[in-house]
């Protein structure tokens, strides 16, 4: 389903202080780290997928992240902890992540015609996740674990003979999976480092009428800032 485009930056930033404020803001914690706001950034890459166009065009797609190019792989979430009063350590989050994949130049050189295809101003994923925490006793290290669903959201560009697409859409759906390490700093900060992969099902439109088809798995290595309230 067709998005409106918008300028790439000030999307980006809207996004994330619509985002991150009013789950700040309409939160009432009952303790110091009830709920916590997490920034991420790292390296994320992908394998290839087979790609299908309703037209007949079928081909595998080799993928780039360059996730340190502009624009950059970036990530935010919100991490509600004790909702359940019974498990403390069963916690839920609402993450958004500005992934991205760039078809290399040897899938372009086998697709005659075909002169640009990426998914770059983002591969965006919005989901729901459970998580639970394990505590180590007498440190500051606490590793968990973590998986959820939700929507992706991609900028879809495709340049080839019959025309141009260049827009947001809504993709379809997206699973995740986490595991990670956070090290406490202070009461309220803290670092962590995880591993992040999602499988997202994506049912573009692209020029012509035709309808492109692919899944594709993206890892990322992670690496980010918590505060908590």
């Amino acid at each position: 389903m067709p998005l409106s485009p918008f300028p790439s930056l000030t999307a980006r930033m809207a996004f994330l202080s619509a985002f991150l404020v009013p789950v700040a803001l309409l939160h009432a914690p009952a303790q110091a780290d009830d709920f916590a706001i997490q920034v991420y950034g790292g390296y994320q890459g992908a394998p290839h997928s087979d790609v299908s166009v309703s037209d007949g065009t079928d081909f595998n797609a080799g993928w780039e992240g360059q996730s340190f190019e502009m624009p950059p792989y970036i990530g935010a979430r919100g991490i509600w902890w004790g909702v359940v009063d019974t498990m403390p350590d069963l916690g839920f989050s609402l993450d958004y992540t500005h992934a991205k994949v760039y078809a290399d130049d040897e899938t372009l050189a086998r697709t005659p015609g075909w002169t640009h295809f990426e998914f770059t101003d983002g591969l965006n994923l919005v989901t729901l996740n459970a998580l639970y925490r394990f505590p180590v006793a007498g440190t500051n290290i606490t590793p968990y674990l973590g998986a959820g669903a939700g929507l992706n959201i991609p900028h879809v560009e495709v340049t080839r003979p019959s025309g141009i697409t260049s827009e947001y859409q809504i993709g379809g759906a997206t699973l995740q999976a986490q595991a990670g390490i956070d090290y406490r700093l202070t009461d309220q900060w803290s670092v962590f480092a995880e591993y992040k992969g999602n499988y997202s099902f994506i049912s573009a439109d692209i020029d012509n009428g035709a309808t492109l088809d692919t899944n594709i798995w993206t890892n990322a290595v992670n690496f980010g800032v918590s505060f908590r309230f």
